[in-house]
C-alpha cells in the first residue's frame, strides 16, 4: 500500500503533448497525473503536423480526454488545445489557449518553479515567447523530448527527428531565448525501451487505463511495425521522470544550437548555455510509474 504523503513545495507543470501521434504520450500523461509531488496545472493538445492526418490537435486533444475519463479524472484537471499548426515564421505567434495558459503560469507571482514538459513539437513555448517575452526571466523551464543526438544519431541531413521537424522555427526561437531548457534529444530517449511481457504483468491489470495503456501500444505497433517487435520505446516518459529527480541520467551543459532546415544542428552562432542529457535511466521511470499506477487502480478499485 502507497503511504499517503504531503509535498509543501510542489513543481508546478504543464504538459503539453501531441498525444495521439504514438503510443508513449499517454503513459508520461498518467505518470504525470500520478505524482503526488507534481501540481499538473494544465494538459495541453498539441499537433504533430500534416503528414498523417489533417487533424492533428483535435486528435491529440480526444486522446487527452479518453486518458482523463479511463482515469474518472474528467473535469478535475485544466485541458487546453494547443496551435493546430507550426509557427508560420519567426516573428508571428499562434495564439491559443494552450500558449495563453503557458503565459498566465509563467507570470504568476507564486514561489514555486514552473515546468512545461514538451513531449511533442515546441510550437506553444516559442508562441508564448513571442507573445511574452519576460517569460523568459522567470523561473521556469521547458523540458523537451526532441532533437537529433550530438554525434548525428538520433537525426540525419533530410530527415529531422520527429519532434523537430514537426516546428524548427519554433524550436529555433526557444533555443536562441534565455528561457532556461532540458533537451533530451533522441538517442536519449531511446533508452526507455519496455517490453510487452513487463506491460502485460505490471500495467495490463491495473484497471480500465492499464488495460487501454497496453492495447492501444500494441495496436500501434501492429499498425507500424507489422507485428514483428514485441517492445516499444516510451520515448516521452524522460520528461516527467526528470521533473521527479533532474539527476536520473546524464547531462552537460553546453551552448544551445541553432537548427538547420534539414535537422541538423547549427552551432555558428552559441546561444546561452542548455542543459542537454545524454542518458537516460530507465528503471527509475519505469517502476517508479508501475509501483504508482498499481497503488491508483487499487484505491479506484476499492471505491
Amino acid at each position: 500500500m502507497m503511504m499517503s504523503r504531503t509535498f509543501s513545495h510542489r513543481r508546478r507543470v504543464i504538459v503539453n503533448s501531441d498525444a495521439k501521434n504514438e503510443a508513449d504520450d499517454q503513459f508520461a500523461i498518467v505518470h504525470a497525473l500520478l505524482s503526488p509531488s507534481l501540481d499538473i496545472r494544465g494538459l495541453v493538445a498539441a499537433h504533430f503536423g500534416n503528414r498523417r492526418t489533417r487533424s492533428s490537435l483535435e486528435e491529440s486533444r480526444a486522446e487527452i480526454d479518453l486518458l482523463l475519463r479511463l482515469m474518472k479524472l474528467d473535469g478535475t484537471v485544466r485541458v487546453e488545445d494547443g496551435a493546430p499548426y507550426a509557427l508560420p515564421d519567426a516573428g508571428t505567434p499562434v495564439r491559443s489557449p494552450g500558449a495563453e495558459l503557458i503565459v498566465e503560469e509563467a507570470m504568476r507571482e507564486v514561489p514555486e518553479p514552473l515546468y512545461v514538459a514538451f513531449l511533442g513539437p515546441l510550437t506553444d513555448m516559442a508562441a508564448a515567447l513571442l507573445i511574452e517575452p519576460r517569460i523568459a526571466e522567470r523561473d521556469v523551464t521547458a523540458i523537451w523530448i526532441g532533437g537529433g543526438g550530438y554525434d548525428g544519431r538520433g537525426g540525419s541531413p533530410g530527415r529531422p527527428e520527429f519532434n523537430l521537424s514537426n516546428d524548427i522555427v519554433a524550436a529555433n526561437i526557444v533555443f536562441s531565448s534565455a528561457l532556461r531548457v532540458w533537451q533530451i534529444p533522441a538517442p536519449a530517449y531511446r533508452m526507455t525501451a519496455v517490453g510487452y511481457a513487463e506491460l502485460d504483468a505490471k500495467v495490463a491489470p491495473c484497471g480500465e487505463i492499464g488495460e487501454y495503456l497496453v492495447r492501444q501500444l500494441v495496436e500501434w505497433n501492429e499498425r507500424h511495425h507489422s507485428g514483428s517487435i514485441e517492445f516499444r520505446v516510451l520515448g516521452d516518459s524522460p520528461a516527467i521522470g526528470l521533473m521527479l529527480h533532474p539527476d536520473c541520467g546524464t547531462w552537460v551543459e553546453r551552448p544551445a544550437p541553432n537548427f538547420r532546415h534539414d535537422g541538423s544542428y547549427d552551432f555558428s552562432i552559441a546561444n546561452r548555455p542548455i542543459r542537454t542529457y545524454d542518458s537516460i535511466d530507465a528503471r527509475f521511470i519505469h517502476e517508479d510509474f508501475f509501483a504508482k499506477l498499481r497503488a491508483f487502480s487499487g484505491r479506484q478499485a476499492a471505491l
